[in-house]
């Protein structure tokens, strides 16, 4: 009789295609699990085995000499249908293997016992069991080995996978930290070039500092954002936001209050970097050229986003008898964040409004 499918088979089948197991070669690390399984419950057979869409492909294998077969001969997709350990000391007499194929002859399979390898969603992806040519049993101690073994195939399927991942991970990380390292070696050579034009080095190296720090703020969401379970690579806006203006705050004149507001939206870490320039150099340009001691300026960053469209609105309150013509920075800065806006196809518009200073950037998603 053919097992029916699994009540969530689309589920259970992306889950164990994750593990990239299927169709490897064979490994001493399961061997040695289906060996220790066969000895311990004393069977010829043995087997780790996962079952895909059509087929039951084994990992490892002790008495059969097969790596396959297909899913009308499969005792085991019966047993991923129901307890975590399933014991069937005759075949012959049970409804599920009474006409299968390898077990009707007389010297087919008589005794099956399996456990279930269960992913970390509670899927079963597989088993490991044990089997026989004549009918037998197993008693609690040589079932719980069973158990035992088949968490142990689990886990090291997930070990391999986390390996993996971090690999995966670890290569893009590498990746971005050149294309950060090469943006801020650009910026250094314009910020060189200002100085050198306008003796002003002390600024020169005050915006380095602003783009490393946008940098790092960068790097520091994806670490956190993979720490949290995230293995996108993706910058989350409002954990970032908020951890931007934090920094920002404490790094300004006490008179200066910063906040922040933003979607719970996920963005490349190339736009985070550009929306991290932005508010750096806003932050900048708001101490340089309007607060004053014991005046107090609020600064607010302001991000949403509609359709493939990312704002970013930052606003100061910086009081109008205070403003001068240099509120519109035309420096290396400004110049900076239009090509930090303009590599994704959007614009930068900066106004004066009665409250104060507004910078609007506007970025294309993709």
């Amino acid at each position: 009789m053919k097992a029916t499918h699994h009540p969530r088979q689309a589920e259970r089948l992306a889950t164990l295609h994750s593990y990239d197991i299927l169709d490897t070669p064979k490994e001493s690390d399961f061997d040695d699990i289906v060996q220790l399984a066969a000895n311990i419950c004393r069977t010829p057979i043995s087997v780790v085995n996962f079952i895909d869409a059509e087929r039951q492909w084994f990992k490892a294998e002790v008495g059969l000499g097969t790596r396959e077969t297909p899913l009308e001969t499969s005792i085991c997709s019966h047993v991923i249908l129901e307890q975590d350990f399933t014991l069937i000391e005759d075949t012959h007499l049970d409804s599920r293997t009474s006409d299968n194929e390898l077990c009707i002859p007389d010297d087919g399979l008589r005794f099956y016992a399996g456990a279930l390898i269960k992913a970390e969603n509670g899927l079963p992806i597989g088993t490991l069991c044990v089997l026989d040519t004549k009918p037998n049993t197993l008693d609690a101690e040589q079932q719980q080995a069973l158990t035992v073994l088949a968490r142990r195939v689990m886990r090291e399927l997930e070990l391999r996978r986390a390996l993996k991942a971090q690999t995966v991970l670890r290569d893009e990380m590498d990746h971005r930290v050149k294309n950060s390292l090469s943006s801020i070696a650009g910026a250094i050579r314009l910020y060189k070039s200002e100085a050198q034009k306008t003796g002003d080095a002390d600024a020169a190296f005050d915006a380095v500092r602003r783009q490393l720090d946008a940098v790092s703020a960068v790097h520091k969401a994806i670490y956190l954002s993979s720490d949290n379970g995230s293995d996108t690579g993706e910058v989350d806006l409002q954990d970032y936001m908020t951890a931007l203006a934090g920094h920002l705050e404490s790094s300004l004149p006490s008179d200066v209050h910063v906040t922040s507001k933003a979607p719970k939206f996920s963005v490349r870490p190339k736009i985070a970097s550009a929306i991290g320039l932005i508010s750096n150099e806003f932050a900048a340009n708001t101490v340089k050229h309007g607060a004053a001691p014991m005046a107090k300026v609020q600064i607010n960053y302001d991000v949403s986003v509609a359709g493939e469209e990312l704002t970013l609105i930052c606003k100061n309150t910086v009081p109008e008898q205070r403003r001068s013509e240099e509120d519109t920075p035309q420096g290396i800065g400004a110049r900076l964040m239009k090509a930090s806006v303009a590599q994704f196809g959007g614009r930068l518009e900066q106004k004066s409004k009665l409250y104060g200073f507004e910078l609007k950037a506007t970025f294309y998603l993709n």
